[in-house]
């Protein structure tokens, strides 16, 4: 039979010794900071049929740093999880109806909460059980009958880390949005950025690129031309031809999104896309004149995604090129000496053979940023620019 609380005598040493943490801590420790004092507390949610552990869970998080929701079945998790944000789910393994397993998996399936951390309290022992929860997208486990200090000590730095991912996802989300808002501002590119970011992942997978490489491809997509929000208008919105001034401006703009992005390590392996997507396999590129193969390679795969989505789609001085001139335009580029000569076949003979691949999918994935910049054009705010231009 399945161990579904302590017994009572050792729930009743459990609670002691919770009753004792809480007096040490009280007697111990140093007086919060401005930040402890101003920090919203973190929410935590307790899922578990039985309601004695329940309660000695919730006896163990009792304090200002959490705020605990209670559900007794997955059902109501699931449905407090669609409702509200958690920063940790405690999860019991052993349910009736839907068991924690599935509710991890519908965590992360359904709901979309990948980063969600999950602790699984189980009374299971057998490594098969682990694996088990593990694969259906838990983060960790605490055996039944546990330590207060365990729980306590795994539930905070789990909540930490959420806290950290939270704000890590919101600097990111906020720079594809300003990078979506670059496309959107000229009104000319459209889909540009989304194209890019899925015909990275399709022609990435053609070559067996690592994940890493086709990741770097996908956010290379949206991120590439970020460094044009510190291009002046004047030059960025110029209807006619650059001068030598203007464009030695333009050029920066390679290495200000650069720049933008060069603290977040999540980012790191983007920057050789944004950085040197401009350059060309002579040497005459921009704009650190990189030769060859000291371009970076996902440098080399994203230009030619970057050139025929220019020439495959209408701009405000050029119709959609067809296919046939397409690739001649692309064969002459690499005659040219300007791009890599192998990777330059390779996508010619995606061309050839299968370039139904490349169509963005009604299906694909959009970022969080391409949801909020659909919202900020409903509201025809980037529109006020050029009607003011």
């Amino acid at each position: 039979m399945t161990l579904k609380a302590a017994p009572h005598s050792l729930s009743q040493n459990v609670l002691h010794k919770s009753t004792d943490m809480k007096q040490v801590n009280v007697m111990t420790r140093n007086p919060p900071s401005y930040e402890e004092q101003n920090h919203s507390p973190y929410r935590i949610l307790i899922v578990d049929d039985d309601d004695s552990q329940r309660r000695l869970e919730r006896d163990v998080l009792s304090s200002v740093e959490y705020e605990l929701t209670e559900a007794r079945d997955g059902e109501t998790a699931l449905q407090l999880l669609s409702e509200q944000n958690f920063d940790v789910v405690l999860l019991d393994k052993s349910m009736p109806g839907m068991d924690g397993d599935e509710v991890c998996r519908r965590i992360r399936v359904d709901l979309g909460l990948e980063l969600l951390p999950i602790i699984m309290v189980t009374a299971n022992t057998s490594r098969e059980d682990f694996l088990k929860s593990m694969q259906a997208g838990a983060n960790d486990f605490v055996r039944k009958p546990y330590n207060p200090l365990e729980l306590s000590a795994r539930t905070q730095n789990f909540a930490h880390q959420k806290e950290l991912t939270d704000k890590l996802e919101s600097c990111e989300t906020l720079l594809f949005t300003l990078a979506r808002m670059v496309e959107a501002r000229d009104g000319d590119t459209g889909t540009h950025c989304s194209r890019l970011s899925y015909m990275g992942k399709v022609f990435g997978r053609k070559l067996g690129m690592s994940n890493k490489d086709i990741e770097a491809l996908r956010l290379g997509g949206v991120l590439h031309d970020l460094g044009k929000l510190g291009i002046p208008d004047s030059i960025l919105l110029k209807p006619g031809k650059l001068n030598e001034e203007e464009w030695a401006i333009m050029r920066q703009h390679t290495v200000i999104g650069d720049q933008l992005i060069s603290s977040l390590k999540s980012l790191e392996s983007v920057r050789p896309i944004v950085r040197n997507h401009h350059e060309r396999w002579d040497g005459s590129g921009y704009p650190d004149g990189l030769v060859g193969d000291e371009i970076p390679l996902v440098a080399r795969v994203f230009q030619l995604l970057d050139i025929y989505d220019a020439l495959a789609f209408a701009r405000p001085y050029k119709e959609a090129f067809p296919m046939e001139k397409i690739i001649a335009i692309m064969k002459e580029e690499a005659l040219n000496g300007w791009r890599d000569p192998e990777l330059n076949k390779k996508f010619i003979e995606l061309l050839e053979t299968d370039p139904s691949a490349l169509v963005l999918s009604e299906e694909a994935v959009e970022d969080p940023s391409a949801l909020l910049i659909k919202k900020i054009e409903d509201t025809g705010a980037l529109q006020w620019g050029r009607l003011l231009s």
